[in-house]
């Protein structure tokens, strides 16, 4: 069974930074792209960031920039580096894989960013 299971989220102040971490179990790591989503208060769910196999990514435009996606293969993890948070970040971040045409989701690690 896939699980995924993301930490690292909190309050942080706009320009601070966080780390997001989303460990995976139950599938093969390394051939998995893995994809961070968001989903504000009232919004739909929105992609953030997506890291390939290869490791070539690619980024909303809205954190381009600030937001840096990457993968360890050998710790089945993959991590988001959100730098210079404003508050229009804040929202629960979700961790997504796709396996033989199932979805996975993680928990949801919620960030909160204070003006």
């Amino acid at each position: 069974q896939v699980q995924l299971v993301e930490s690292g989220g909190g309050l942080v102040q706009a320009g601070g930074s966080l780390r997001l971490s989303c460990i995976v179990s139950g599938t093969i790591f390394s051939i998995n792209a893995m994809t961070w989503y968001r989903q504000a208060p009232g919004k739909e769910r929105e992609l953030v960031a997506r890291i390939f196999s290869g490791g070539s990514t690619n980024y909303a435009d809205s954190v381009k920039g600030r937001f840096t996606i990457s993968r360890d293969n050998a710790k089945n993890t993959v991590y988001l580096q959100m730098n210079s948070l404003k508050p229009e970040d804040t929202a629960v971040y979700y961790c997504f894989t796709r396996r033989n045409y199932m979805d996975y989701w993680g928990q949801g690690t919620q960030v909160t960013v204070s003006s």
